[in-house]
């Protein structure tokens, strides 16, 4: 079968780019979400189109290793933090092959590039007089043997005395403050009273007036080819950080890049016991990354043709021509325009070319959260055979330049991924290329000038490409999809069917055919980087080619194509129903999420015996209830508002909504306070009067004996405990 095999590029070689592309470092405390795949995929889908343009690309990322969170979780699973961090190391590959994406490189940030890097960089910044030391008051766990930070203080709000408030803020009153304002701290970690301790920590003088100078200017300029650095919207943002109110409050602050032991990360050079800040090295990691794949010599893969000679990783990342890329998600902004490139800057590095930032990922606008029952476990997606491509063109289709947050709606997704992927694309190669097969054994052939089509196919890559490029995917989409309509109006106008029964009509059904699967060409290559695998069946078993599609391809004709096999199915609304169901927790009883006393009982048959194994599964967790009401519509029911000592996705305290059938033995005003004891890993129950998140313990009798009893732990105890 013979096909075009077009040059890569008909570019010269000195328009081609060289690209170092990054996404945000994932924390090592747990799995991928959602929204790490979003990110993933979008700087996936840039990386793609810059290689099928023939550019020099090197996309690394690495795994956020460090800090005080990941040494305590470690702790509480018995191993050390490095064994910690390898276990959720282990299980990211089925995420990145399984969404199809593809990272030159994944590193750690405990790796010992990022060690001699962070300590060399910080070296720099000394020399050039921006670190200087103070001595600090801070909460200290006299039992731990640790300085706290903020999130494992909690105590009464030196504002309105609301119970159990976070060191940094209070979700009654909604006021901020530091930890050392709380009255009656108490630390998370061991429920001891905390003590007030001095420690000489480390600062980078951000507040420095030339610090200020250089990122108003870099804040505010281009990088490459005349972009800007940041998007409108990040550039108001950071424009508020700098702004001084007339008391001279505000400004550039300058920023703690110090911890004290015990804390795993990387020692501050000639600082006994002290640590860099996680927030210091994390950024560091991009370039150990990159620096461990060039050692590895995997670089060289990715270098032009006969245009350079080896690099080291020195010479690669201080050559004026890289372009350095970010891909960072809106939370994180503060850090990547401000601090990093400061650091890069005062330590005589290359600043970045570009930070590109994006939203969350929401469900019904609100965020998504897999402990609420609205989260999307890209995983369980895989697991359920669900196309990881379907999911990739969703959300390509709608993302945008802009820092928006990207709503995921079941209904649309099917709509979207079933009208444009089956009706408009797929529909035009699975009708043409029957006609072809059966009446000119797969040849086509192009009646008349063909200059039309090529000139029709170069306009619509060349303004795909740049809305690409620009990251507005949902419009290169739009219009990618408005040609599909377009090819599918015009074969379905010269009624091919008709042309079929007239053996005088032969040449005009083959032309209408074949240029109908030039448009299917045309489409497939401009989609290679949303749909790769597609794409490349298209290519290699549809059109018989050896190879992928190049973007140059676009305005090449196919002379032959193969009987066509099936590409892609429709989503199932209820295969996709299953994805946003909760998913049973092995650990779980299996028991409603209600109160234990809500249900009547059978009679009492003697217990089962367990082995200590069987009970550990269980998670019972010491609950304050911060809110109690009665539900409308049940006599049985009170809705409970618990407080566990957990956070949300963004760090923020969160309470969890749980329905206990006691209201027959319990005024809801009383409950207000009391702490309790809560299964913690059931899963999330969807009842009549909304979603129930866990389980309280409450006692009743076997042998008919009155009354509802809730447990309640004895004085000291605190919420998030563990009952073991």
């Amino acid at each position: 079968m013979t096909s075009p095999t077009p040059s890569p590029s008909s570019s010269p070689l000195a328009d081609k780019r060289r690209l170092f592309v990054t996404t945000a470092l994932p924390y090592a405390n747990g799995a991928f979400h959602i929204g790490h795949m979003m990110e993933y995929i979008q700087a996936d889908i840039w990386v793609r189109l810059q290689r099928m343009l023939g550019h020099e690309v090197h996309f690394v990322c690495a795994d956020d290793a460090h800090g005080a969170p990941i040494m305590i979780a470690a702790e509480k699973a018995g191993q050390t933090p490095q064994q910690f961090v390898a276990g959720i190391a282990a299980g990211r590959q089925a995420y990145l092959d399984g969404f199809l994406i593809r990272f030159d490189n994944w590193h750690s940030t405990d790796g010992p590039e990022n060690h001699r890097l962070a300590q060399d960089i910080y070296r720099a910044l000394r020399k050039a007089g921006l670190i200087y030391a103070r001595s600090i008051e801070q909460f200290y766990d006299p039992v731990k043997g640790m300085f706290l930070p903020d999130r494992y203080i909690k105590g009464h709000c030196p504002k309105c005395d609301a119970a159990d408030q976070y060191g940094d803020s209070c979700e009654v009153c909604g006021a901020v403050y530091g930890p050392t304002e709380l009255r009656q701290p108490y630390s998370v970690l061991s429920g001891a009273t905390p003590e007030l301790r001095s420690s000489e920590h480390y600062f980078f003088q951000l507040s420095s007036p030339r610090c200020a100078e250089f990122l108003r200017d870099w804040t505010q300029g281009n990088g490459a080819h005349g972009v800007p650095r940041l998007q409108a919207e990040m550039l108001n943002k950071v424009r508020e950080w700098f702004a001084v109110d007339e008391h001279g409050h505000g400004g550039l602050a300058d920023w703690d890049i110090s911890r004290d032991a015990p804390y795993f990360g990387i020692e501050i050079p000639d600082a006994p016991g002290k640590y860099f800040y996680v927030w210091l090295d994390a950024p560091i990691g991009y370039l150990a990354s990159l620096k461990n794949h060039f050692d590895k010599g995997q670089a060289a893969a990715h270098w032009h043709e006969a245009s350079r000679t080896q690099q080291s990783f020195d010479e690669f990342i201080a050559d004026p021509a890289v372009e350095q890329v970010h891909f960072i998600g809106k939370d994180i902004v503060y850090f990547h325009t401000l601090f990093w490139p400061a650091m890069l800057h005062y330590s005589g590095r290359k600043t970045p070319s570009q930070i590109n930032v994006h939203g969350h990922v929401t469900v019904g606008g609100e965020k998504m959260s897999k402990s609420r029952g609205t989260g999307i476990s890209p995983l369980r997606y895989l697991e359920l055979k669900l196309d990881p491509e379907w999911l990739r063109y969703y959300l390509a289709a709608k993302l945008s330049a802009r820092v928006d947050d990207l709503d995921f709606g079941p209904e649309d997704f099917v709509a979207r991924v079933n009208s444009d992927l089956i009706g408009k694309y797929v529909n035009i190669a699975s009708r043409a290329s029957r006609f072809i097969a059966q009446h000119f054994e797969g040849r086509l052939d192009y009646v008349g000038a063909t200059d039309p089509l090529r000139e029709a196919a170069a306009a619509l890559a060349h303004d795909v490409r740049a809305a690409l490029d620009g990251r507005e995917y949902a419009r290169a989409l739009r219009e990618i999809m408005a040609h599909a309509d377009r090819i599918n109006a015009a074969f379905d106008s010269a009624q091919p069917w008709v042309l079929a029964k007239d053996p005088a009509r032969r040449a005009e059904l083959q032309d209408v055919c074949s240029r109908a699967l030039a448009g299917f060409w045309t489409l497939s290559v401009l989609l290679a980087p949303v749909l790769p695998a597609t794409a490349s069946r298209v290519a290699r078993e549809l059109f018989g080619l050896e190879r992928d599609f190049l973007w140059g391809d676009c305005t090449e004709l196919p002379r032959r194509v193969a009987p066509y096999r099936h590409l892609m199915q429709r989503v199932d609304p209820a295969a996709l129903q299953r994805l946003l169901e909760p998913e049973a927790a092995p650990a779980a009883p299996a028991a409603p999420a209600t109160s234990a006393a809500a249900a009547p009982r059978a009679e009492a048959a003697a217990p089962q015996t367990i082995g200590i194994d069987d009970f550990a599964r269980v998670d019972l967790r010491i609950a304050r209830i911060h809110d109690a009401q009665a539900v409308e519509g049940s006599t049985k029911l009170l809705r409970l508002s618990l407080d566990l000592g957990e956070h949300d996705d963004a760090g923020q305290p969160r309470l969890r909504n749980v329905f206990s059938g006691i209201a027959s033995a319990y005024d809801p005003a009383a409950l207000v306070g009391k702490l309790t004891v809560v299964v913690a890993n059931l899963a999330p129950r969807k009842m009549k009067f909304g979603l129930s998140e866990g389980m309280v313990l409450a006692a009743s009798g076997d042998d008919g004996t009155p009354g509802i009893f809730l447990l309640s732990p004895d004085t000291g105890a605190r919420p998030g405990m563990r009952v073991s």
